[in-house]
């Protein structure tokens, strides 16, 4: 078996290669692009999110129509 792997390598590199390199970039674009919306959501939702709660806490208690 590793040698049928190894002789179709050696026999057609460009196409072992799109074969063999296509899940590898597969995987490198998929992790990019979930280290990419993890820090879209860190940087930017969290700190308006936060900003909105604190916001709203703000107001919230500060009005004269709330009932205790």
């Amino acid at each position: 078996m590793l040698s049928a792997i190894l002789r179709f390598i050696a026999l057609r590199p460009l196409f072992s290669l799109v074969i063999l390199g296509f899940p590898v970039i597969l995987l490198i674009a998929v992790g990019l692009l979930t280290i990419m919306a993890l820090k879209f959501l860190i940087f930017v939702v969290l700190p308006i999110a936060l900003i909105i709660w604190v916001v709203r806490k703000v107001f919230k208690n500060s009005g004269p129509d709330t009932a205790a």
